[in-house]
C-alpha cells in the first residue's frame, strides 16, 4: 500500500512539476526578451555607446576648417560673445579699443579708449566685465555703450573671468594660484586656492560647475558652485595633454558648448573634453602661433572663434554655444 501510495503521489504531482517548469521557462524567456528590447532602445544605446560616443568627429564638420575673419593686430585676447552672436576681443599688442565682429564678419570698435583687457565677459546686468592689465590690474565692469568704468576689485592680478547668471564674477589670479569671487554687491572673497597657475575659466551650461585650467600644470579643476556663489568639492577633473618633452600644458582660454563639452586652448591645440572629464580629442590651432582665447559666436552661435596671436579665426561646428 505504501509503495502504491508513493507511486500514485509521484504520478499525481509530476505533471504539476512539468507545468511549473514550463511556466518558469516562459517567464525567463519573457524577461530575457524584455531586457534585450530595453537594451536595443535608442536612448540606452546612446548611453551604452561609451567608446567614441563623444568623439571629436561628432563635433567637427567634414570639410569645414578654420576661416580667417580679421588680421593685422598685435596680440589678440579676451574672446567673448553676446546673446546675438557678436564676437568681442581686445588687441593687447597695439589696440586701444575693445573690438566687435558682427555675425556677418564686419569689424568695428566697440568701446574706444578702454584699458588693456585679457579677459572679457558680459554679465546679466548688460555690463561688460573685464580683467585689466594696464594701466592698472583690476577687475572692472564697463557700461555699454558709454564705456563708463566701475572698479570691482583693485590691487589684484586678474587673468581671465566668467560671470554667472546670478551676477557672480569669478576670475583667475595666476600668480596667486587662486580663483577670486566678486558678487553683485561688490564683495570680494577667495573662491579656490592651490591651483598651479590658473588661467582659463568657464561654467557648465547649468552653471553648477566651474572649470579652471592650469597653465603650468596639466589639470583642469572642477568645482561645485553653491547657491551663495561659493565653490567647494574641488577636484582634478580633466587632464591636459602636453607636447613631447614638456611638463606644462599651456592651458589657457576656456569655453563650453550647449551640451556640456569643455574646450581649453593649450600648447598642442584646443583640447575638448566631454562632461565626464574624458578627453575627446584635440582641434588643431588655426596657425602655428599661440591660440589663447576662444568663444562660440556668429549666427546661431555655431562658430568657434579663436584669438590666434595677430589674427582672428572661426570654425563652423556641429556643437553650438550656450544661449544667454
Amino acid at each position: 500500500m505504501r509503495a502504491d501510495f508513493i507511486n500514485m503521489k509521484c504520478y499525481r504531482y509530476k505533471p504539476r512539476y512539468i507545468i511549473l517548469s514550463m511556466k518558469f521557462a516562459l517567464r525567463l524567456q519573457s524577461t530575457i526578451l524584455s531586457i534585450l528590447l530595453l537594451l536595443s532602445s535608442p536612448a540606452l544605446l546612446r548611453a551604452q555607446n561609451l567608446a567614441g560616443d563623444e568623439a571629436l568627429s561628432k563635433i567637427l564638420i567634414d570639410g569645414e576648417d578654420w576661416q580667417l575673419v580679421a588680421e593685422g593686430f598685435g596680440f589678440t585676447d579676451g574672446a567673448c560673445a553676446d546673446a546675438e552672436g557678436n564676437f568681442y576681443f581686445m588687441d593687447l599688442g597695439k589696440g586701444t579699443a575693445i573690438q566687435k565682429i558682427s555675425p556677418d564678419g564686419k569689424v568695428s570698435d566697440f568701446i574706444k579708449g578702454a584699458p588693456k583687457c585679457s579677459g572679457l565677459k558680459f554679465g546679466p546686468d548688460g555690463r561688460l566685465y573685464a580683467c585689466t592689465q594696464g594701466p592698472k590690474k583690476q577687475l572692472i565692469a564697463m557700461e555699454v555703450p558709454s564705456g563708463r568704468i566701475t572698479v570691482l576689485a583693485d590691487n589684484v592680478q586678474p587673468n581671465d573671468l566668467i560671470v554667472s547668471r546670478k551676477g557672480y564674477a569669478y576670475f583667475t589670479e595666476t600668480g596667486k594660484g587662486q580663483v577670486t569671487i566678486v558678487d553683485a554687491k561688490g564683495s570680494v572673497r577667495v573662491g579656490a586656492t592651490n591651483i598651479n597657475a590658473p588661467n582659463g575659466i568657464t561654467l557648465s551650461p547649468d552653471q553648477g560647475t566651474l572649470a579652471v585650467s592650469e597653465y603650468r600644470g596639466t589639470n583642469v579643476w572642477a568645482y561645485r558652485v553653491n547657491a551663495d556663489g561659493s565653490l567647494d568639492a574641488g577636484s582634478r577633473y580633466m587632464t591636459l595633454r602636453t607636447p613631447v618633452g614638456k611638463t606644462d600644458s599651456g592651458g589657457d582660454g576656456s569655453t563650453t558648448d550647449a551640451i556640456g563639452h569643455y574646450y581649453v586652448t593649450s600648447h598642442l591645440g584646443i583640447q575638448m573634453f566631454d562632461w565626464t572629464g574624458r578627453l575627446s580629442g584635440i582641434i588643431a590651432k588655426p596657425t602655428g602661433k599661440a591660440c589663447v582665447s576662444i568663444a562660440f559666436a556668429g549666427p546661431g552661435r555655431e562658430y568657434l572663434y579663436a584669438c590666434a596671436s595677430d589674427k582672428i579665426f572661426r570654425r563652423k561646428m556641429q556643437a553650438k554655444g550656450n544661449a544667454k
